[in-house]
């Protein structure tokens, strides 16, 4: 076989598409079935057992750490403690891939990068299974992150010639999927050993299949770019126009914030809500309150081919299709919906809430996020000047820096409110995003709309629904 047969040969080696993207489909696939296993059970175990007397004091470093966080608020009980723990890591989980892009781009590579992240998080891992390490496992899973998520999706649109824009965009779906079938079945299978048998248990099982991500990554490195060069763009200076655009983008990213805070509350407090709260027993079968992780991101998935054929009619019907920003004031408005689904479930229920109501708050939880959250990146991806399209994208995704950052402080209210007015409050947060985009939306649509001159497409949605 010539070198030309063996390229085209490595081109079409998995499902038509470079075998490279087998690879980094499953990598990411283990890594998010061992982070959002992982994530199901982290406040639980903070709340039931990690900050509990006995346990507290065996995690090195955390008498400073708590003293830190304590002069900032004031004294926490465990449950505002492990809410504010949970904001901070699910926060910086979210800015440290800013950097490693960067430090990618300048010095190591997009491989070297993703291997050192890998073997980091796995780290990460290994050390939750322990409670001494509790606080280094943080750490590590928060500079491993930074490191993988940082740059394996740009190895995935490296894989591709620039002229391949359509089969680029395929090539996303299915990464996409992958991942999100890995956030899907973590949280069932790190959830139910955690709970029944061992929080322990739950965290080496995520360190495993990090393990595996780590090895499916290394046995696919020759097929993998080594460094993704980045678009370089002639210098050129910003109009008065562009800036406009700009300034409209970070208006709609600073709206986006609070259906995000009424979105992400769901793996902050919502698991120690059910706990107490919820009536968890189907028939003679108890459900794990980590399972209910797994619910909003399948219900996102599920969501999308329905919300196509929804906009399809409405566009016919129409004449077009809901507006970037009215989808993202629709997300709102369900996040709002959703939150007043427990609202209502508690004032009806005499006694504890009945399992079904909080599945319902969660499949209205991932409709929600697939309404605002990709199509709020895709209108940021296209309306953005070019000089700095990509520095938007990561500014981007500091709204969940922000957001998360937020439901940590926010979260620590749920000791000092009753549970209704603690989810009313969310479902107030979630309606005032959509209001902001009522009452601004117009003038924010004058600017952008010029730009935005192509509707969400399928494959563009489906490539951002990973969280």
């Amino acid at each position: 076989m010539g070198a030309s047969e063996q390229r085209d040969a490595q081109q079409r080696g998995f499902l038509g598409h470079p075998k490279g993207l087998a690879f980094l489909a499953f990598t990411e696939a283990w890594e998010r079935f061992s982070y959002y296993g992982m994530i199901s059970l982290l406040v639980l175990y903070m709340v039931n057992q990690l900050l509990l007397p006995g346990h507290v004091e065996n995690v090195a470093g955390f008498g400073d750490f708590r003293q830190a966080i304590e002069h900032l608020f004031g004294p926490l009980t465990a449950q505002q403690l492990a809410s504010q723990i949970f904001g901070l890591y699910a926060g910086f989980v979210y800015f440290t891939p800013v950097l490693g892009g960067w430090i990618a781009d300048r010095w190591l590579g997009q491989r070297t990068a993703v291997v050192l992240g890998a073997l980091s998080m796995a780290g990460g891992h290994v050390a939750m299974a322990f409670d001494q390490s509790f606080l280094l496992a943080l750490l590590l899973l928060v500079i491993g992150s930074g490191f993988l998520k940082g740059n394996i999706s740009a190895q995935v649109g490296g894989l591709y010639p620039p002229d391949e824009e359509a089969r680029r965009s395929r090539g996303f779906v299915i990464f996409s999927t992958a991942i999100n079938l890995g956030a899907v079945t973590g949280p069932l299978v790190c959830g139910f050993l955690g709970t029944r048998y061992g929080w322990h248990l739950g965290f080496g099982l995520a360190a495993i299949f990090m393990f595996a991500g780590l090895a499916t990554y290394l046995a696919g490195y020759r097929y993998l770019p080594a460094k993704v060069e980045r678009r370089m763009l002639a210098p050129a200076p910003m109009s008065g126009s562009d800036w406009k655009v700009v300034a409209a983008l970070a208006a709609v990213m600073a709206i986006a914030i609070f259906q995000s805070i009424a979105y992400y509350q769901l793996a902050n407090v919502l698991p120690i809500w059910l706990q107490a709260h919820a009536d968890l027993n189907a028939g003679s079968f108890a459900i794990p309150v980590p399972w209910y992780s797994s619910i909003d991101p399948l219900a996102s998935m599920v969501s999308v081919p329905f919300l196509f054929a929804l906009w399809r009619r409405q566009a016919a019907l129409s004449g077009s299709e809901p507006s970037d920003l009215g989808k993202i004031g629709i997300g709102a408005w369900v996040c709002a919906l959703a939150n007043l689904v427990l609202v209502g479930a508690i004032a009806a229920s005499p006694g504890k809430v009945l399992w079904i109501w909080p599945l319902i708050y969660c499949v209205l939880q991932g409709v929600g996020f697939i309404y605002y959250w990709p199509t709020l990146l895709a209108l940021v991806s296209r309306c953005a000047p070019a000089k700095i399209n990509a520095t938007m994208m990561g500014i981007c995704f500091l709204v969940l820096f922000i957001a998360n950052n937020l439901i940590g402080w926010i979260g620590t209210f749920y000791a000092e409110m009753t549970p209704l007015a603690f989810w009313l409050m969310h479902a107030g947060i979630a309606a005032a995003g959509g209001i902001y985009i009522l009452l601004f939306g117009p003038a924010l649509k004058r600017v952008l709309e010029p730009r935005a001159t192509q509707r969400l497409r399928p494959s563009a949605m489906t490539e951002e629904v990973e969280r």
